[in-house]
């Protein structure tokens, strides 16, 4: 075999460029054995200088059906890099594998993909090739007992990727058209409402802190009265807590209603949302 067909081998092979493929093969002696073993180390020196680098932009990928559905946030620097052919190929199959392990980031990494490389491998490879840093991020699958799953994916790159995911999980014995017109719906919502929490309660106590120390800031200069001022800040710590607690937001559709409103109206025995999770690209 020529050098010439050696390098075309080691391209298709690897996906490295045609210098670092001809540099590859010289020092390997023409050994393409030992000239994948070239790159894929050269690769990985390649791949740890761009990790400290920022990757904010990148696809959410969505997976799965009614019973069970995962979601998974794969990074990268630019949009440009977030359409390429490769990196969506990847993210893809990446996909299923988080289906398949239940968002569990360890099994993922060790998993072997189609091309018989773990996914580690392939994400080294794959950041050599592009030059790019690209990064796993957030991943989520729920999948509960008597609950039926919807999806919404929002500004889609390709397929199932998109910039914004919404999976949520609803709780009832019934199945029907309104239900599934409802969950679709209520996905919709989640996406522009944004909510922390299912309800108040269930919001991180360091976020109301941060909150709380936001309003006490705003406050402090008023020239009102402590009695008052606390008044004030009680009051803009709830309405905090109801714009951010998904039962109490008000109803995207119909916004004079409240979520827990139309939960109640529906009349669907036992209906409760059980679980919901939002997914945004760098956020």
């Amino acid at each position: 075999m020529s050098d010439v067909q050696k390098i075309k081998q080691l391209r298709q092979s690897t996906g490295a460029g045609f210098k670092d493929c001809n540099a590859a093969i010289q020092e390997a002696n023409g050994d393409l054995d030992k000239a994948v073993e070239i790159l894929r180390v050269k690769g990985v020196s390649k791949a740890s200088k761009k990790m400290s680098r920022e990757a904010k932009e990148g696809v959410v990928a969505l997976s799965g059906n009614s019973e069970k559905f995962s979601v998974i946030e794969v990074n990268c620097e630019t949009d440009f890099v977030a359409k390429n052919e490769d990196f969506i190929k990847f993210v893809k199959e990446l996909s299923e594998i988080n289906l398949a392990t239940g968002s569990n980031i360890d099994t993922i990494k060790k998993t072997v993909m189609k091309n018989s490389e773990s996914v580690e491998n392939n994400l080294v490879s794959i950041i050599a090739k592009i030059g790019e840093k690209i990064t796993i991020g957030r991943t989520k699958t729920i999948s509960y007992k008597n609950t039926t799953n919807f999806s919404y994916l929002h500004t889609v790159v390709k397929d199932n990727l998109s910039k914004l995911a919404v999976i949520v999980s609803l709780e009832t014995n019934e199945k029907n058209e309104k239900l599934n017109l409802f969950g679709k719906q209520l996905a919709m919502h989640i996406a522009a409402s944004n909510p922390l929490a299912l309800d108040s309660d269930g919001i991180d106590n360091e976020v109301l802190k941060k909150e709380q120390e936001l309003i006490t800031e705003e406050l402090k200069n008023s020239g009102k009265p402590d009695d008052i001022v606390k008044k004030i800040s009680l009051g803009k710590i709830n309405k905090f807590k109801e714009e951010n607690s998904l039962l109490n937001q008000a109803w995207v559709m119909e916004p004079k209603k409240k979520v827990k409103d139309v939960i109640k109206e529906l009349n669907i025995a036992e209906l409760k949302i059980k679980d919901f999770f939002r997914l945004k690209i760098g956020e």
